[in-house]
């Protein structure tokens, strides 16, 4: 009876702060699903490009999210070591936690359809992600028992100060059987938007900081199993560990301002939610933008892409120049400046001997 009375107490705590939101986070939302409905309803992807975004989002989303941990790997040194070259110039804890982190996220995308989300999931994502790690391998997959803290992490893979303390060890289980319940029954339930649902559930996970180590990693492999599981499904080919990488400040600055009116009177999960739905709005658009790119794949031949790439990379350009910088006889110019101004991607400047085409942004 007691634990019932908990869990509905959790949930109406975490209901309120999802209640009277502004009208900024709603219009992100919108914004969001208006994308995913044009990702659903664009031209299928060939296997290949698909293969090939995913291969690239896979190095790109370890390289980001190891480095904001404090791993100091490129995009180019994971792909070499995934490629089985040696990378000598690393300390092994870095190599250890690319790898880990590569082949769980590399499973999330190609089996998200079979993966549970629950605790018992939560904690054997924890033990894949760590298993290369040496310092933790004693923890792997258990929730803390000793109390951590939230550092924030430079360039230079420093802590540079402690961003907020966390829940206290001895009622971590508890604290996080109620979120990880409250999430599964409100994604099932489908009463309130699964974004809303899988924010709060982001913001909540990190501020409990269930595991001794790999806490941030661990949130961003859950967010692309979690937006996978509610049919985002252009998560494995535009990285949204890089986005957040890239927006690093306002990523620290948008968990401290919510995370210090947790279980106060007045809840705010805005900056968060604000945040959160940013990263999402640009990871739509780039991948609606990857469906306008591989269109014009499709439409224009060798030649006539060749051309279309230059004028992507200049401002304001003639046709007499373009063949000259292309080598593409003037009868293809012409034919492919005719097609991309149909397909709307260009617009004609000026008229007569001045016309000069530019790319529409």
């Amino acid at each position: 009876m007691g634990e019932s009375t908990t869990q509905n107490t959790e949930k109406h705590r975490f209901n309120l702060r999802l209640e009277g939101l502004p009208s900024d986070v709603w219009s992100k939302l919108t914004q969001i699903d208006e994308l995913k409905g044009r990702w659903i309803a664009g031209a299928q992807l060939s296997p290949q490009a698909l293969g090939r975004l995913k291969r690239s989002t896979l190095i790109t989303s370890t390289g980001a999210s190891t480095r904001i941990e404090g791993a100091n790997l490129s995009d180019e040194d994971i792909e070499k070591m995934m490629r089985g070259i040696a990378i000598q110039k690393f300390i092994d804890r870095d190599k250890q936690e690319v790898r880990g982190y590569y082949e769980l996220l590399e499973n999330v995308f190609d089996s998200w359809k079979s993966l549970n989300f629950s605790e018992s999931s939560i904690g054997h994502f924890h033990r894949e992600l760590l298993k290369y790690v040496e310092k933790d391998q004693t923890h792997r997959g258990n929730y803390k028992k000793q109390e951590n803290q939230v550092q924030m992490i430079n360039e230079a893979g420093e802590s540079v100060g402690v961003l907020f303390d966390t829940t206290l060890a001895w009622l971590t289980p508890k604290e996080m059987q109620e979120l990880v319940e409250w999430t599964q029954k409100s994604l099932a339930e489908g009463k309130m938007h699964p974004l809303l649902v899988i924010g709060n559930f982001l913001v909540e996970f990190l501020q409990i900081h269930p595991f001794q180590d790999g806490n941030g990693r661990l949130s961003r492999v859950l967010t692309n199993l979690l937006l996978l599981k509610v049919g985002y499904l252009y998560v494995p080919y535009v990285s949204h560990e890089k986005l957040v990488e890239d927006n690093k400040p306002d990523y620290y600055v948008a968990l401290r301002r919510s995370q210090k009116t947790f279980k106060s009177e007045h809840e705010d999960i805005t900056p968060w939610l604000d945040f959160f739905f940013s990263i999402l709005l640009k990871q739509s658009k780039e991948a609606v933008g990857l469906l306008a790119k591989e269109n014009i794949d499709k439409l224009l031949s060798p030649k006539q892409l060749k051309v279309w790439e230059y004028i992507e990379k200049i401002d304001e350009v003639s046709p007499g120049e373009i063949s000259k910088a292309t080598g593409v006889a003037r009868p293809t110019i012409n034919q492919v400046l005719d097609k991309l101004l149909r397909l709307k991607k260009i617009e004609r400047v000026g008229q007569g001997r001045t016309t000069r085409y530019k790319k529409i942004a």
